[in-house]
């Protein structure tokens, strides 16, 4: 099966990218391409690319990968939708409303809502919390005054007591 892939020709720190038409088993530095149809450079944002040559491998049934794929949907050449190229292991996640609107105040002093789950066992322990609250306000114990004899209070107190 063929596939229109790019082919790294650049130093090291200086990528440049060939794309060839090149068959899929091969490796991607394989130096037999069956036809080179243009070139990338992203580091100075050029691309040029044989727009004939590409939709005629396609035609005949080459495989396009998804980075040569939005190059093309960016020069004009197919039209079409551009591919997610990111790996499949970090798609990219929508922001939900709860996270956007926190990030649009900026504000760290907020609290974020919970989950539902973590929100029921809050109302649980609240509630029981309450009914704590409320057997103690109906249990209350009577305090118990403790006599002290003076003969357990120390000496000092009681010398102090029979001079007043």
């Amino acid at each position: 099966m063929l596939k229109i892939r790019l082919q790294r020709v650049g130093r090291k720190n200086d990528a440049s990218f060939r794309v060839v038409v090149i068959e899929s088993q091969r490796g991607p530095k394989a130096g037999s391409a069956l036809e080179i149809l243009g070139f990338y450079d992203p580091k100075k944002d050029i691309v040029e690319i044989k727009g004939d040559r590409a939709t005629y491998w396609m035609s005949v049934g080459a495989q396009v990968s998804a980075t040569v794929h939005n190059l093309l949907i960016s020069k004009s050449i197919i039209k079409g939708k551009k591919i997610n190229v990111l790996p499949k292991k970090s798609p990219i996640k929508k922001e939900s409303s709860k996270t956007s609107e926190q990030s649009t105040k900026g504000q760290g002093n907020e609290v974020p809502k919970e989950t539902p789950k973590v929100e029921e066992a809050v109302e649980e322990i609240n509630s029981t919390e309450e009914q704590i609250k409320n057997e103690a306000k109906k249990e209350e114990p009577k305090e118990e005054i403790k006599k002290v004899s003076e003969t357990e209070k120390s000496p000092t107190t009681a010398t102090e007591q029979k001079k007043k």
